[in-house]
């Protein structure tokens, strides 16, 4: 019956890569289950190993994993004298917002602490920004006013 040789956790090389070893004669074929759920091949998520005699090794590979590969990975190998598993907790990725559970409860959360704005700072922030605008365009509006005043008489009432 098949046995398995090893199964490590994720790592990342070029993709993230669980690497497994399993021993079998006959070759026993290899699946794999994500949560109890099988898992199908994707270009996200694909196996590659070969065959060395009765030990077949090879990786289950991730091509950039989001939080949502985050689980238990099993991998099972079934020949005709039986079957052996070994199951495998891969993490990637936490998650963006874990307490919220949708778009909607994120609003509900999050949009409270967001808005509730205490109005006596935020009315001062505002008259602030205000103030240092007007103050600006009157220092650029007085210096024009000299610039055009000053500027175009010539030295001594020598004309260029």
């Amino acid at each position: 019956p098949p046995r398995i040789l090893t199964l490590e956790e994720p790592v990342l090389h070029m993709d993230h890569c669980i690497a497994f070893a399993v021993h079998g004669n006959p070759a026993p074929t290899l699946h794999w289950l994500h949560n109890g759920q099988v898992l199908r091949e994707t270009e996200i998520i694909r196996m590659e190993f070969y065959q060395q005699g009765e030990v077949s090794e090879g990786c289950l590979l991730f091509n950039k994993p989001t939080h949502y590969n985050n689980g238990n990975y099993t991998i099972v190998a079934t020949n005709q004298l039986g079957s052996a598993n070994q199951t495998i907790k891969g993490h990637f990725l936490e998650k963006p917002f874990p307490a919220a559970s949708g778009l909607f409860s994120f609003r509900m959360q999050y949009a409270p602490k967001i808005l509730c704005v205490d109005s006596k700072a935020f009315s001062f922030q505002v008259s602030i920004a205000v103030g240092l605008a007007a103050f600006a365009c009157v220092l650029l509006v007085v210096l024009f006013i000299m610039i055009n005043k000053y500027g175009r008489r010539s030295k001594f009432g020598m004309k260029g």
